[in-house]
């Protein structure tokens, strides 16, 4: 008589393939899902040349489709919504300034060549990449301000 095993993703009881004598998952196709997260995420952990391989895939993708989210967000005002009601509940729990705003710099000065260091905003706890340091130039002044 064949001997049952307990499935480690769904913890039903199944009998493994002769052929595949360290069988953990049973067949079904949820768990056979599990099954392969489980591994990527194992070898994303352990494995430098698979992270790596997978970081590169993934900005080639986002390099193709570019406007995927933005198409996305149109077409579901429902996930629009649920993620700026959740934003705003994260950053209620922050006691500090929101995250990410595009028109941070205040002053009325124009920004002049130099360089600058641009860092992660640890102290918003939002953006976690490391720091660059850019060299800005400028190649032509603002146009005056309207008076």
């Amino acid at each position: 008589m064949k001997s049952t095993r307990l499935c480690l993703a769904c913890g039903n009881p199944f009998v493994p393939l002769l052929h595949v004598p360290r069988q953990r998952y049973c067949s079904s196709k949820a768990c056979q899902r599990a099954r392969r997260r489980d591994w990527q995420t194992r070898r994303l952990r352990i494995d430098d040349d698979y992270r790596d391989n997978q970081a590169r895939a993934q900005a080639k993708w986002r390099a193709g489709h570019s406007g995927y989210w933005r198409e996305y967000r149109a077409a579901h005002p429902a996930y629009r919504e649920r993620n700026r009601s959740m934003q705003k509940t994260r950053n209620a729990r922050r006691n500090f300034e929101p995250i990410a705003n595009m028109d941070v710099i205040r002053s009325h000065q124009p920004l002049g060549s130099g360089f600058y260091v641009l860092r992660d905003a640890d102290d918003a706890g939002a953006a976690n990449m490391d720091a660059w340091t850019v060299h800005i130039a400028v190649l032509s002044a603002p146009a005056a301000p309207p008076i």
